[in-house]
């Protein structure tokens, strides 16, 4: 039996980011050969290429040299509450346009080149559940900065195979503790008898990074080119029952402290996603507990 990536070059930008080490573990398990974009300053190693994405003409030179069957882009400015505004919408729209300008020069295109955006779009929306004919509402400039590459990315779809992927909130060993999950479960190993949060009436769609990773191998497998999805559970957790499935899995109750000062203006309340569209695509996603996930994360 040929394995799905034999003989492909996949390129995945970001490769050294969280998410980018669990898509690349997934790709190489399905045979591809994996190089990756890599921050600037960071030691590259084999088959990583140390690049600035809003430096043109050495990203040009990476695709060039890689001249990759697949793309899966994860590089951008990840977090929402980010400082440099200019930054966000430079790396995240400029860099993306680099990138789909580099590939649509390469004499063989890719089969597909999954672009990571970010339920983040949808805002605060009054619907329960998402799906992906949601209309946009960003609330922040890390969401209009995605909502703006899709529409720029869209300007390449004649020439590029593209597919885009709306990621609702997903967590797992790695993760930094700037993130909400990783930081709840970092106080919990350390004992902690108590945490600083904001707003505890949120609710979110909490996935495991390891199931993303499975479902943008299945995406570029399948190439549903031009098409939206979401990536979620379609389950909503609100940060009460995190807490307490996080108290069951250490065996102590932490104590919760609201600061004001982690209480984000225009915080979206409910973000829950239907990811029917996705399942219908590349198959049963097989989401894992969100309970599995947090404990695979406390005791790693």
């Amino acid at each position: 039996m040929t394995m799905e990536g034999a003989g492909k070059r996949a390129l995945i930008t970001g490769l050294s980011g969280f998410t980018g080490h669990y898509v690349a573990e997934e790709l190489r398990a399905a045979g591809y050969q994996v190089y990756g974009t890599v921050t600037p300053g960071r030691v590259a190693a084999e088959n990583e290429f140390s690049v600035d994405l809003n430096d043109r003409a050495a990203l040009a030179q990476v695709v060039q040299q890689v001249q990759p069957d697949v793309v899966v882009h994860l590089a951008a400015i990840a977090f929402v509450a980010h400082g440099d505004v200019e930054q966000i919408y430079r790396v995240n729209v400029m860099g993306t346009r680099n990138l789909l300008e580099a590939l649509a020069a390469q004499p063989q295109r890719p089969s597909a080149v999954l672009l990571a955006s970010s339920a983040n779009i949808y805002g605060n929306t009054e619907v329960g559940v998402i799906d992906e004919s949601v209309p946009a509402a960003p609330a922040n400039d890390y969401a209009v900065s995605k909502l703006s590459m899709e529409y720029m990315a869209r300007l390449w779809q004649d020439k590029l195979p593209l597919i885009f992927v709306r990621p609702f909130n997903y967590t797992g060993v790695g993760q930094q503790e700037n993130f909400l999950l990783p930081k709840i479960v970092g106080h919990f190993r350390r004992q902690a008898s108590e945490i600083e949060l904001g707003n505890l009436h949120v609710w979110r769609d909490f996935s495991d990074v390891r199931m993303v990773a499975r479902s943008y191998r299945r995406l570029l497998a399948a190439a549903p080119v031009g098409q939206t999805f979401n990536v979620c559970s379609g389950q909503g957790w609100s940060l009460g029952e995190v807490l307490d499935m996080m108290g069951e899995i250490a065996g102590y109750q932490i104590n919760v402290r609201v600061n004001p000062a982690f209480v984000r203006a225009n915080e979206v309340v409910r973000l829950v996603g239907d990811n029917a569209r996705l399942s219908a695509a590349i198959g049963a996603l097989e989401p894992v507990p969100l309970a599995d996930t947090l404990r695979w994360m406390y005791t790693a």
